[in-house]
């Protein structure tokens, strides 16, 4: 095996099973494209700049031995999939969740739940703000949750609920997928500007960083999907 395709294969693994169910009669998510393609553009090209300012500053590197070696910018090509193909990963499982469990309408608790996290966030990215990947994680993350319900007329078809039962759930693959990035490793993280706390090899950083990733894709896709129907179900 050509190591140089290692990142690529761990995309394809992530991507082929999401794809192949992504045509249940149920779930029927190929009929939902329309609404989340355009709603994973926009946190790509975010996270995408994010990416290409830290690999800048040493934050992260990437192992040559186990990528293409073609770059956009200074990020592997691989890279820039990843905020593509997570995604789409990650709100096909939200997807399912709400197919499958419809009644999970009753938010308040998941409100409180989320705000509570902001502040958490918010105060610890503020106490180590001199480390840039803990800062940034957490105070960017906090930020949008803030933004979900300052803003709760623009993103009124958020449900908390469901998207904290499908992030317990998105969690596993996606501490799965970083595990086998980290442990090879093809990521190296500079360890100086983050908690130096791991699961396994895994930064904690990691988890809200992906949570941020996923609040917004799923935040955009609902708003996007509820645009053409007068169905919502609001935040508050």
């Amino acid at each position: 095996m050509n190591h140089h395709y290692t990142y690529f294969l761990i995309l394809a693994c992530s991507l082929a099973g999401p794809l192949a169910l992504s045509f249940d009669k149920k779930v029927a998510f190929n009929k939902k494209w329309k609404w989340l393609f355009p709603a994973i553009v926009l946190p790509a090209i975010l996270y995408i700049a994010w990416d290409v300012f830290f690999t800048a500053k040493n934050v992260w590197s990437f192992n040559e031995a186990y990528i293409s070696g073609i770059k956009i910018i200074n990020l592997p090509i691989e890279e820039v999939l990843f905020f593509f193909v997570v995604p789409y990963c990650c709100v096909f499982i939200y997807e399912c969740v709400r197919c499958y469990f419809p009644d999970r309408t009753n938010i308040k608790i998941a409100n409180n739940i989320l705000q509570i996290l902001a502040v958490f966030l918010l105060v610890t990215g503020l106490i180590f703000y001199h480390k840039y990947y803990t800062s940034s994680a957490f105070i960017l993350c906090a930020l949008f949750i803030v933004m979900l319900y300052g803003f709760n007329f623009f993103f009124k078809d958020f449900n908390a609920a469901y998207f904290l039962i499908s992030y317990s759930i998105i969690l596993v693959p996606f501490l799965l997928v970083n595990g086998f990035l980290t442990a090879i490793p093809v990521v190296l993280y500079n360890d100086a500007e983050n908690l130096a706390i791991k699961i396994y090899t895994i930064p904690v950083e990691d988890i809200f960083y992906g949570m941020l990733l996923v609040l917004m894709n799923i935040a955009l896709y609902e708003k996007l999907r509820n645009q053409s129907s007068p169905k919502s179900i609001n935040i508050s």
